[in-house]
């Protein structure tokens, strides 16, 4: 098939779930996504983290995501077997399941569960003590690439870091103000998807940039908060587009 979006939704209508069913049955492994991010991976505005796409195919129960993906699994040994083929494992192999008490099945792991919402089970107190504020400037006008490289380590409690924030970056223009000004820092909290108005901090074609994400008619666009001043710029099925994370203050 060689296309995540197309994948995504023939799966889904296979399971029978809408758009805003599979996003609340993310939001019960502990993924916090909106539809509208949904409708977005299956236009191929962009595409979802590995970990998600993963989550997602567990819950479609997406049996072989390389046979789903690429049409063929080689290392799969039941590969080149017709469905007669694979009706005859089956039984065989609910014969093994019923064999001499289970002698065949795995032992059995306990199952604790996942939490509601991981979010809510962080413990701010434990996080270290300082967090790195990169030396390349986030452009909130023209933009700059976020270059990992280079850093400061500050102080948490001396710069009043907001709780959740993993890392932070200046801004440099003034296509987000009155919000943030130039020269700024911002707190950003990793996510690798955001969902309807909110900010984050994105790359597009090797250009970071401090926006407002809007989804809306499936399609993606980065806003300035100024307006008047800055055009929005519009992803494209064919851009290179990532998300580093939400701002949070």
């Amino acid at each position: 098939m060689r296309d995540i979006g197309k994948l995504l939704s023939t799966y889904r209508k296979k399971s029978g779930l809408t758009q805003q069913q599979l996003a609340e049955e993310l939001k019960e492994n502990g993924v916090e996504i909106g539809y509208r991010s949904i409708s977005t991976w299956e236009q191929n505005v962009c595409e979802p983290s590995v970990t998600v796409f993963l989550y997602i195919c567990k819950i479609l129960n997406i049996p072989d995501v390389m046979e789903a993906y690429f049409g063929e699994n080689k290392s799969n040994p039941l590969n080149n077997l017709n469905e007669k083929g694979l009706s005859k494992v089956a039984d065989y192999v609910s014969l093994l399941e019923g064999f001499n008490k289970g002698e065949y099945l795995k032992e059995r792991s306990v199952d604790y569960g996942h939490p509601k919402n991981i979010v809510d089970f962080v413990c701010y107190d434990s996080m270290p003590k300082y967090i790195r504020i990169y030396d390349t400037r986030v452009s909130a006008g023209n933009g700059n690439f976020l270059d990992g490289s280079g850093y400061d380590e500050v102080d948490r409690m001396e710069y009043n870091v907001p709780d959740g924030a993993d890392f932070g970056v200046r801004i440099t223009g003034d296509s987000m103000t009155p919000r943030y000004a130039d020269g700024q820092i911002v707190w950003v909290r990793r996510q690798d998807t955001l969902e309807d108005s909110q900010i984050g901090i994105f790359e597009l074609n090797g250009e970071c940039f401090c926006k407002m994400l809007s989804l809306k008619d499936n399609a993606a666009q980065l806003i300035s908060i100024n307006s008047e001043k800055y055009n929005p710029k519009i992803v494209r099925e064919s851009d290179s587009f990532r998300t580093f994370g939400r701002v949070i203050n």
